[in-house]
This record gives structure tokens, sequence and C-alpha cells, in this order.
């Protein structure tokens, strides 16, 4: 298999962990890089995991897929990360387990970088001030253009830190409750997605509202919209936002245009729905995605 440029994701790799007992690798850092390994690019995720039974069953699930474990570095002191996952009404709460694994990336063993691909990282990875300085050494590479996802889980974000980031992106998403809790004063999403992007100097802005849809506005202040078809067999909605991230970021290095990118992008958001959890290790799934967008599956 020959891969495409691989970006680099920084953030947190860690186990959801549902009422059923299931227990399902996550967290949307790795959730996008693994859609990103299957989907035929050699991302290369710098994440945390504990020296114990979790942190192994990462790098195990990694290496069968293929995906390059050398950044993913192993704690002594404190355990790979879990999330406790609770489904109200179709949408998944979550509880997240302070003092993991992720929270302490070390500066001292991030990876050399090239210049070319995508540097991808969401926020929930920046709560802890370790992880937070390897962030800011990493992103200091400008040949690096950012896509951040914004992910407000409280109380584990704050304002100010947020806007840092966004200010240093080039593609921002998020979800029309986020974009509600950085930009109250607007009246409606499309004021307030202007006002953002106009204040963080974004190329792309990326506002996600479930079954209405993604809205994109450009740097030229068009906006871009698609209303995805009614998903028949949902389970949950958790990781659907990771794979739109995903196959966005694919379209970006592909050089799509904004509404091909879009359509795909949420036409992979709706297959997640049909699972349990964020991530599947079927090959078919993705065969029969990229057969669907007439692209040949590896």
């Amino acid at each position: 298999m020959t891969n495409l440029p691989g970006p680099y994701i920084f953030g947190e790799v860690l186990f959801d962990c549902f009422q059923t007992g299931e227990q399902i690798l996550g967290g949307a850092p790795f959730n996008v890089a693994w859609h990103l390994q299957a989907l035929g690019h050699a991302p290369l995720l710098i994440s945390r995991v504990g020296h114990d039974i979790q942190g192994n069953k990462v790098l195990g699930a990694m290496a069968k897929c293929g995906m390059d474990t050398r950044a993913v570095q192993v704690d002594t002191t404190y355990p790979t990360g879990q999330v406790q996952v609770t489904i109200h009404n179709n949408e998944p709460h979550y509880n997240i387990v302070s003092n993991s694994a992720f929270d302490f990336i070390s500066a001292e063993q991030l990876p050399q970088t090239q210049a070319h691909g995508i540097f991808y990282h969401g926020t929930l990875c920046l709560r802890n001030p370790i992880s937070h300085s390897a962030y800011q050494r990493f992103s200091q590479n400008k040949d690096l253009p950012i896509f951040v996802d914004i992910n407000l889980r409280s109380p584990w974000w704050h304002r100010d830190e947020v806007f840092t980031c966004l200010n240093k992106a080039h593609w921002a998403k998020m979800n029309s409750e986020e974009l509600q809790l950085l930009d109250k004063t607007a009246d409606d999403i499309q004021q307030q997605m202007a006002k953002l992007q106009t204040r963080c100097g974004l190329e792309q802005l990326i506002v996600t509202r479930g079954d209405q849809g993604a809205l994109i506005r450009t740097a030229t202040g068009d906006f871009h919209s698609l209303r995805p078809d009614k998903v028949e067999d949902m389970l949950d909605s958790v990781g659907a936002g990771d794979a739109f991230s995903a196959v966005y970021i694919h379209g970006l290095l592909a050089g799509w245009p904004i509404d091909k990118n879009l359509h795909h992008a949420q036409q992979f958001a709706s297959k997640i729905l049909e699972l349990r959890g964020a991530t599947t290790d079927s090959p078919n799934f993705y065969r029969d995605f990229l057969t669907s967008i007439s692209m040949k599956p590896a």
C-alpha cells in the first residue's frame, strides 16, 4: 500500500466505557488517526498511554492495523485514559477521568516533523500544563497548517486558551452548542460564524449541527451546507464528529472542493452512527465507504 502524506495527530487516546460493559478505543485524536489510516494515510499519533493492560491494548490495536506507534509515549505513573459514557436520548454524555496518561505528553519526547501534511489537535488534551507545553512546542512549526477540533468538555476548558488555539489555526471545527458557548452576542448562527472567523482569521470555520448537517464558512464569506439523509439504524452518535473531521482532512490533503469534501465527510459520519462507539476494525466498513466515493481501497 502506498500511503498518502500523513498528518500529525496530537492528543488523547482512551477507552470509552459504556453502561453495557463495552470498552471501546476512543478519544477524538485517536479516532481521527484511526480513520485516516484506514483511508490510506500514514498518520503519526502523538499521545501517551499508561504502562498497563489498556495501554498495551492501544499499542496492539495500532500495530495490528499498521499504525505508527513511535510517537505514543508510555507513562509509568499515570494510567491509560478512560471516559465513562452514558447515552440519553441518543446523545452521549461523558465523565472524563482526570490525571490520565494523555495529560502528560512530554515535550522532550516529541517526534521530528517534516514540512508537509496537516497538524490536527483537539482541546481536551490541553487541560494539563504538561501536555499543553508539548502542544505549544509542536505548534511552533509554521510549515504545518493546523486543523483544530474544538471539544468543550466541562470543566476541562478555558475560553482564553480556546481562542489562542483558534488564532493559530487554518481550519476549525466545532458543533453549534460549542459555537454558542464561544459567542453568544450574534443573533443567528451565520452571524456568530462570521464574527468568530473574522476575529480568528480562519480559512474555514466548520460547524456541525447533528441531523441538520454541517455549515461551512470560508474566509471570503461564502457559506456551504448540506443536510444529511436520515440514519435508520442509529446506535449512538459517539465519534461522529471525529469521523467527519477525518474525511474532511482527507479531502483537504486530496485537494477536494468544499462541497465534495462536505458531502463525503457527512456521508462517513452517518455511517459511524450505525456503530457502537467511534471506530471499527472491520476492513469492509472502510472498503465499502471508499468504493461508494469512487476510490479504490487498499
